[in-house]
């Protein structure tokens, strides 16, 4: 058996043995030694010295010893045999100074947090390494930290041969890893996502500022050798409006910031808690008021399928001539090719940018080249107080995780035991599914903050562990409106974070305990719905789901009961029940070419208000869903992605 020295492995300073977890180890104290079955030690990487002795078990004498010296964690081991004799078992005796993990470094990291490592763990620096550089050196390694040159792949994890623990991202993307790979692998991903709020907020209110004065233009005239000062008169701040759209940290810290230097600030953010904006002298409105009635907007969501190009020709149309933007958040919620027709069309008449769709940006580009567009380098995070901030915050998640604490910044989910997720694994996807979908639905009010769970089954509190259902649907609630990467190790931290109370209760069933749940209930109070229909009589958006032939299936939205496959997108319209109506919808979708997968009606009664649901495998254009809605008998409806 190959054993690698791992993280959760036990040293005895007092008996100077090294206890290896899995192998079957057992103590002569008075020999001071330790038998092990099957004893083979490979892959030891070490900056001290190692003295192996083996000899088969007891009575009989030494058969094989050697000694290492390791350098450096790339000096080869040689072995010599002291007897002809073949040995099929051996007792293991390992006298060590130094068991550190080892961490490799692959990109700079602030000296605060390195030196941070250095207290617990052997850190090897080695930047700009070739993909199979890092393939060679990764085996000998317990963590790696990277920032987001470095690509994490398959391969690397492979190659690790399971004694890779973590991998830390020095920054919150973590595009650059294989999550899937690492889950596979059991190795745990950590990232660093607060370290950088106040440096991201001070950045975008600089671009604010210097946007609004034309700093930049002017300071390039000036060092070409002219003098325009007519050209450059800026504009005001004083008892302007600044809508920031994406009330999380950075745009919260962005907002105190306007407001003390006097602008009227407005946010738009669904699942902000307006409590929080309050507190801060903050309105929260919907996004076509804030839009549309804002002089400077800055931008600061999260790039996900729903806010993807968010700022198009459409929107830019709503604006009040003259807006002025920034964005110090994800390139890829503007449409870049829109933003420049604005621009030239005077809709827009200035945007300061830190990020882009590609980065870096062609050099050809007609936005970074653009007169009235100031353009940074995704500076958002770089000063030498947020670098060694990431550096610490990293370091310390690292050093964490290779202590065994639980890391609340874990960004994949960890391993469940088989026997559990296979129990599970149908539930897990309803949970998740269910999360998604309620939060689609939220459409203003005070924000997301009180959810309530309930569990209907026959069996007994203590046959259930619901830890991991109440994970999914935080992952499902939070991740479609956010940047983080919510798990069983994060979720009650992240939902606290976020300001979201979840309770969970118990529905107790009669029947057989075979079936672990009969259904997942998942309601949101004290928020507007952006389909009425889904709030219940109690005055809550609704939703519950149960698994059938092992897939997850939605039973009830508010009030009205229906029976839908959770598979692909959903349309879901309220309508006055009567002859003709799943052939109209059909057509439209058809003449658009969206396959639909199925159709199903719930309805309170003949004649009276039903709930249309539609499983369509593509999304429907615009075009498609105003014309469904402009269909005489259908009351509302929205679209879903599930």
């Amino acid at each position: 058996m190959s054993t690698a020295l791992s993280p959760s492995s036990t040293w005895s300073q007092r008996e100077k043995s090294y206890i290896i977890p899995g192998s079957r180890l057992g103590t002569d104290k008075r020999r001071g030694r330790r038998r092990s079955h099957r004893g083979l030690l490979e892959n030891m990487a070490a900056t001290s010295s190692w003295n192996l002795m083996f000899t088969p078990n007891p009575p009989s004498p030494s058969s094989l010893s050697w000694k290492l010296s390791f350098p450096s964690p790339f000096t080869s081991a040689h072995f010599q045999r002291r007897q002809n004799r073949t040995a099929e078992r051996f007792l293991v005796f390992a006298a060590m100074m130094d068991a550190k993990p080892t961490v490799l470094v692959t990109e700079k990291l602030g000296d605060a947090g390195l030196e941070l490592l250095k207290t617990f763990s052997n850190v090897d620096c080695s930047y700009n390494l070739s993909p199979e550089e890092l393939c060679t050196k990764i085996s000998l390694c317990d963590a790696l930290i990277v920032r987001s040159g470095t690509k994490v792949t398959r391969e690397v994890f492979e190659r690790s041969s399971g004694r890779l623990k973590v991998v830390g991202r020095a920054g919150v993307g973590i595009d650059n890893v294989d999550l899937s790979a690492a889950t596979e692998h059991g190795c745990l991903v950590v990232n660093a996502p607060t370290a950088n709020t106040i440096a991201a907020a001070e950045h975008g209110i600089a671009l604010l500022t210097s946007m609004a004065r034309s700093i930049a233009q002017a300071d390039a005239s000036v060092k070409s050798g002219k003098w325009q000062r007519s050209k450059y008169v800026g504009v005001s701040l004083l008892g302007k409006t600044l809508a920031v759209i994406g009330f999380g940290k950075v745009g919260s810290e962005v907002a105190r910031r306007a407001k003390g230097l006097g602008m009227n600030v407005i946010a738009h953010d669904p699942y902000a808690p307006a409590d929080r904006a309050h507190a801060i002298g903050v309105e929260l409105v919907r996004f076509e008021e804030a839009i549309s009635s804002a002089d400077f907007i800055s931008l600061h969501m999260p790039l996900t399928p729903a806010t993807s190009k968010m700022f198009n020709d459409e929107t830019f149309s709503k604006m009040k001539k003259g807006v002025r933007i920034v964005n110090v958040a994800r390139g890829g919620v503007i449409d870049e090719k829109a933003l420049v027709r604005a621009l030239d069309s005077g809709i827009v008449a200035q945007a300061a940018l830190d990020v882009f769709t590609e980065e870096p940006p062609p050099t050809d580009s007609k936005l970074v080249q653009h007169e009235n567009v100031i353009a940074t380098p995704h500076l958002g995070a770089s000063t030498t107080e947020a670098q060694d901030g990431v550096a610490i915050e990293i370091a310390e998640a690292v050093v964490g995780a290779l202590k065994g604490e639980l890391a609340a910044t874990a960004v994949n989910a960890p391993m469940v035991p088989a026997e559990v997720l296979l129990e599970l694994a149908p539930f897990v996807v309803l949970a998740e599914k269910l999360g998604r979908l309620a939060v689609q639905l939220v459409a203003g009010g005070s924000g997301v903050q009180s959810v309530k769970v309930s569990y209907a089954s026959a069996r007994g509190p203590g046959d259930l562990d619901t830890r991991l259902l109440r994970a999914m649907i935080t992952k499902g609630i939070i991740e479609p409106i956010s940047n983080v990467f919510v798990n069983l190790v994060n979720a009650d931290f992240t939902a606290k974070q976020r300001g979201i109370r979840i309770t969970e209760e118990r529905i107790v069933l009669d029947g057989s305990p075979d079936n672990p749940l009969e259904f997942i209930q998942v309601q949101i109070a004290n928020v507007e719905s952006k389909f009425a229909s889904a709030i219940s009589e109690s005055g809550e958006i609704k939703v519950q789901g149960r698994v059938k032939d092992r897939k997850p299936h939605l039973t009830m939205i508010g009030s009205f009961g229906v029976d839908v496959s959770m598979e692909g997108s959903l349309i879901l319209c309220r309508q006055v029940d009567q002859p003709g109506m799943i052939g109209k919808v059909g057509s439209i979708l058809g003449e658009e070419n969206v396959n639909v997968s199925f159709m199903t009606v719930g309805r309170i009664a003949p004649r009276k208000q039903a709930v249309m649901t539609i499983g369509v495998d593509e999304e429907p254009s615009k075009e498609a869903l105003k014309r469904i809605g402009e269909i005489t008998a259908i009351e509302e409806f929205v679209f879903l992605k599930l």
